[in-house]
């Protein structure tokens, strides 16, 4: 619970500027700022840099921006976005906080102890997403949700990095990765009919682009632990 903002190396913290810099102009250069969605997306990266370093405040403002997300989806009926953030992914970010505070890395207390997966926890992940992708699937279905298709998948990656993050892999980040490009596909959809939205299509393509530099962090530091072990 150290500050997290000492922890940033100069790459961090570059790539931290830049991502706010250029989704602060994607959300005022459309002439329709939306401060929720400004707000959301500031907060997102902020989350998505200190989760490459393996920090809890990663975990802490995900749950603020889950919050907000939900909201955001609230208003344009996605419905699978909201129960998804707000059911789902808001519960399970408080779980991972929890579980990232109790498994400081043994050779830095400000970093999570990267875990490797194995059978059991595969295992798991096949049955739960399987079972959860077919749950919300007909929940969506049955709440008129547009473009359930991609709705769906978004919520079966959200499930899967969400999990993977619980369980402290370095993998938890290609599965955001993969819930980004999804969810770049339903706001383009959604701007089609609101330009308004483009932005929040906007901000998750910077979001993929932190959660890829979140994946190879987290690899470097698995090997340089695998190494002194």
């Amino acid at each position: 619970m150290n500050d997290p903002i000492k922890t940033l190396t100069k790459m961090d913290r570059l790539l931290w500027i830049c991502s706010l810099v250029a989704v602060f102009l994607s959300n005022i250069l459309p002439g329709q700022l939306d401060i929720l969605t400004l707000a959301a997306a500031m907060i997102g990266v902020t989350s998505l840099i200190f989760a490459a370093k393996g920090n809890v405040w990663a975990q802490i403002l995900m749950i603020v921006f889950s919050i907000l997300y939900g909201i955001i989806s609230y208003r344009f009926r996605y419905w699978g976005e909201m129960v998804t953030y707000l059911g789902m992914t808001l519960p399970m970010a408080v779980w991972s906080m929890i579980t990232w505070i109790r498994n400081p890395s043994a050779e830095n207390d400000s970093e999570v102890e990267i875990q490797r997966l194995n059978r059991k926890h595969i295992v798991g992940l096949v049955i739960f997403t399987a079972a959860v992708s077919v749950v919300f699937y007909y929940t969506l279905k049955a709440l008129g949700t547009p473009n359930m298709v991609f709705s769906t998948i978004s919520v079966t990656t959200s499930f899967l990095a969400a999990s993977l993050t619980m369980l402290r892999s370095s993998y938890y980040a290609l599965g955001y990765a993969a819930n980004d490009i999804v969810l770049i596909v339903l706001w383009i959809l959604a701007s089609l009919k609101d330009p308004s939205y483009i932005p929040v299509a906007v901000n998750f393509s910077i979001f993929f682009l932190n959660d890829m530099y979140g994946f190879i962090s987290w690899k470097k530091r698995e090997i340089r632990h695998a190494q002194i072990a």
